[in-house]
């Protein structure tokens, strides 16, 4: 996408550290009009030193702080066109183990951006904030707090409207630190097994690239209180295990989904179907009710399986295996 709206801008992104944060950065980087100042805040010290090695530029700039911390908040913000709220807690065990922690992360960073920019009355012209499926009907502790940021970030549409306050939703990063295809691949490295939760659960399907398109399209195009949901396809999580090991003499061992989570990825929940029109390559859940609406029901990753052949495809186009010898 052009990046013409960001020309001269300056930009704030929380969790900058994060593989999004980090792939969005060097996305901007690549424009030489781009924005003029990317401030990466995060509390990673020894990522924030990689990234200094990484992106030699004068235009990125690092800051120490952690998203609870008010005070921090509000200095990060100062001289700040567009914020990125990308900062969260987000391994589900984790948060289910700390319940406190995540939501003092993830509810209390989005209310510390809203009040900083509402109580300075800082010149912040949009505030993208990036959430996820499982704060679709929440099964868990992230989910549930997830949720809650979204509707905090939004709600600053009411509480600051000089800003514009929209969000990005979507599920694991294909790429992502953690994510299910790096973690697959490890396990294939060392000669296995693989360890699948459940052979039929269902995921859709998004690179590092399209989550960074998803977050500039936002910051372009979104209106107040608008969600950008990528439209993507989706594979079952033992295709996602058998395309990547890829005819190699490795075995798959069948563990049982947790507790916490969920057969199938929602999206964008029933409820919200009537508000929901197409742009592009996205779904975007409005404030209103559309006289059309594309959607009749919730948007749920098994109802966009792709089959074997084209996962493996897809795969392959992606880089994550060189040639299909299956």
């Amino acid at each position: 996408m052009s990046l013409t709206s960001l020309d001269g801008a300056r930009i704030l992104i929380t969790g900058g550290t994060g593989s999004l944060g980090r792939a969005l950065v060097e996305r901007l980087l690549r424009v030489p009009d781009g924005p003029r100042r990317i401030v990466v805040f995060s509390r990673d010290e020894l990522k924030q030193s990689e990234m200094r090695t990484q992106y030699p530029s004068a235009r990125l700039e690092f800051i120490i702080g952690d998203v609870r911390h008010l005070s921090r908040v509000e200095e990060a913000l100062q001289d700040i066109d567009i914020v990125v709220h990308a900062a969260a807690m987000k391994r589900v065990e984790t948060c289910e183990e700390h319940p406190a922690e995540a939501s003092a992360i993830n509810i209390g960073g989005a209310v510390n951006i809203v009040s900083a920019i509402r109580r300075f009355r800082l010149p912040v012209s949009v505030v993208v904030g990036v959430s996820s499926d499982k704060g679709c009907c929440p099964l868990n502790v992230y989910g549930a707090t997830k949720l809650i940021q979204e509707k905090v970030l939004l709600e600053g549409n009411h509480t600051y409207p000089a800003a514009r306050w929209v969000a990005v939703c979507y599920g694991n990063v294909l790429a992502s630190r953690g994510s299910m295809v790096p973690m697959f691949k490890a396990q294939i490295a060392r000669g296995g097994p693989v360890r699948v939760n459940d052979p039929a659960m269902t995921r859709f399907l998004l690179s590092l690239d399209q989550a960074v398109d998803a977050v500039l399209t936002a910051i372009a195009d979104a209106k107040p209180g608008e969600v950008y949901v990528p439209i993507l396809p989706a594979a079952r999580v033992g295709d996602v295990a058998s395309v990547l090991i890829n005819g190699a003499d490795v075995a798959t061992e069948v563990v049982g989904h947790g507790r916490w989570e969920k057969k199938d990825e929602t999206l964008i929940i029933a409820q919200d179907a009537d508000k929901v029109e197409r742009r592009g390559d996205y779904y975007v859940v409005t404030q209103e009710r559309q006289r059309d609406p594309v959607l009749f029901g919730e948007y749920v990753s098994s109802d966009h399986l792709l089959t074997w052949e084209q996962l493996a495809r897809l795969f392959v186009d992606q880089g994550h295996i060189e040639e299909v010898k299956v």
